[in-house]
């Protein structure tokens, strides 16, 4: 082997400061941009907030005014019934989805469930929500009845009758904080009252306690052995604070405690019963079998089911921190003459400018050479700039998706139309990357709702027609279907296949039971009355 120089010549691509820069911030959310920011501000003397008085923010009440409101639920209210001929009619022409009547809604319509022939209640909810329950008169006792999705039911059901308790005036106070302000009312030793302490720090966001007696022990500095019955007691303690059901390690034991604090009625003692006993059966809504076992009428399981579902099963949910996790909309969709625009929500853009007056020192300085201060003019400039193009990139993608979601904006989520990344990549010149970056954790406002940018862009699904449809219309459909069925009768994943098919959607059974998963609605056997 020989050794020797060789001269090569190669070409290769190196990201400048100023373009790292302007990606990382393009991918950062409004709350993100705003820490950015701040920490900028304090490291740099050169980079300052320009005064917005003379520009009025925009207030969350301003974001739909009402003008729109208003038009559009005249218009909803008397094209309801001629949705279906015009949006048929467009998609017909654009070689589109076609709209069925069942787009007339545009979204889900609730729908009520009878709890019995002679009573009623009203339980109009969305159709991923949990069901009243009920125990079905049909003959077939073989079938399951109604449904009580424990997952998805409601969040704080209980509370709804409790706004006249002392510890709903605490929403304010966090939801240990709550619990350790009634700690010192127990008057209990220095040991059960940092056993509670331990465990009140160890609850999650709904109450429930997620840890062991040994990592308890272990959190508390003392030996395992000394502490169990100590635990048992202090866990009892904890159970007994308010919110009614914090502190159980499970839902059937934050169940079975809110039923123990119930007055003795019948139906209390069946609820409790079944849940002790029989969760599982609960939990797979075999009402069928319950009331078999436990040899009780129906009208009695009926009422004993709606003592269960009248619980919370989050009794810390109403402690949470709303404030925390609420969006702030980038875009704020206004109807302008006959379209939907979108424009910058003011508010959230940042009025960066350099400061002039060192910006003046530095250039009158005859130095050549870098100094500290000309580095941070250099970084404050590029920060100004990237934060400018940043928002106007937001805007030009928000822009582009309204305009090609025209029909969303009008009748809702039945007429979202397909739509990629590429699309909109190719329609503004822009890497589909860089379009990837704006869609996350970006979002939108309008009479609507508020939406993430990701929401509008859904897959191709054919039709018979040779055109496509959007997978987002389709799921709104089967929600539809699934709402407007008779629930002795519920209908399966091949038969909404096969609506779907009649209105010229090629969808294959899998595809519609994805579809309805993702939308958290029951199979067809837990859907049946």
């Amino acid at each position: 082997m020989k050794t020797g120089l060789q001269l090569k010549l190669a070409q290769h691509l190196t990201l400048t400061p100023q373009l790292q820069q302007s990606i990382r911030l393009l991918q950062l959310s409004t709350l993100e941009l705003q820490q950015e920011i701040s920490t900028a501000l304090a490291e740099n003397p050169l980079l300052e907030l320009e005064d917005s008085d003379d520009s009025p923010e925009v207030s969350i009440d301003a974001l739909v005014d009402l003008e729109v409101a208003q038009s559009l639920s005249t218009a909803l209210d008397s094209d309801e019934r001629g949705m279906l001929d015009s949006a048929t009619s467009e998609a017909a022409q654009g070689g589109e989805l076609g709209l069925t009547a069942l787009e007339a809604n545009a979204e889900a319509t609730p729908f009520d469930r009878e709890l019995a022939p002679s009573e009623s209640a009203d339980t109009s909810q969305e159709v991923a929500s949990p069901e009243a329950a009920a125990v079905s008169a049909d003959a077939d006792e073989s079938a399951t009845e109604s449904t009580l999705d424990f997952e998805e039911w409601g969040s704080g059901a209980a509370a709804d009758g409790d706004d006249s308790g002392e510890w709903q005036q605490s929403r304010a106070l966090g939801l240990r904080e709550f619990l350790l302000q009634q700690v010192p009312l127990l008057r209990e030793g220095e040991t059960i009252v940092a056993l509670i302490q331990v465990l009140i720090e160890s609850l999650n966001d709904d109450g429930f306690l997620d840890i062991s007696c040994e990592e308890t022990a272990r959190l508390a500095g003392l030996p395992v052995e000394s502490i169990i019955e100590d635990w048992q007691y202090a866990l009892s303690l904890l159970q007994s604070l308010e919110p009614t059901g914090v502190g159980a390690r499970d839902l059937r034991e934050c169940l079975l405690i809110q039923l123990q604090d119930l007055r003795a009625c019948e139906e209390s003692q069946l609820a409790f019963r079944i849940v002790r006993d029989h969760f599982d059966l609960l939990s797979q809504r075999d009402y069928v079998r319950i009331r078999k076992i436990f040899g009780a009428s129906e009208v009695l399981v009926r009422r004993a089911i709606t003592v269960v579902q009248s619980l919370n099963p989050r009794p810390g949910a109403a402690f949470a921190d709303v404030a925390a996790s609420q969006l702030v909309p980038d875009i704020i969709v206004r109807r302008h003459k006959t379209r939907w625009v979108a424009e910058l929500n003011g508010s959230v853009v940042p009025r960066l400018v350099v400061n002039q007056v060192y910006a003046d020192m530095l250039q009158r300085q005859k130095e050549g050479r870098a100094t500290p201060l000309s580095n941070q003019l250099q970084e404050a400039r590029w920060l100004v700039k990237n934060v400018a193009q940043r928002f106007d990139t937001i805007l030009r993608v928000a822009s582009e998706i309204v305009e090609r979601q025209q029909a969303f904006f009008d009748h809702g989520p039945v007429a979202m139309r397909p739509l990629v990344l590429r699309e909109v990549a190719d329609a503004l010149g822009l890497h589909e990357s860089t379009v990837s970056r704006v869609t996350t954790q970006k979002y939108l406002t309008s009479v609507r709702g508020t939406f993430e940018f990701k929401y509008f862009f859904g897959s191709h699904v054919a039709t018979d027609a040779g055109g496509a449809a959007s997978s987002t219309a389709i799921r709104a459909m089967i929600k539809t279907l699934i709402s407007e069925e008779d629930t002795a009768n519920p209908l399966s994943d091949s038969r909404i296949a096969e609506l779907l098919g009649e209105q010229g959607i090629i969808v294959a059974r899998r595809t519609v039971a994805k579809y309805r998963e993702q939308q958290g609605l029951d199979p067809v056997n837990l859907r049946k009355r």
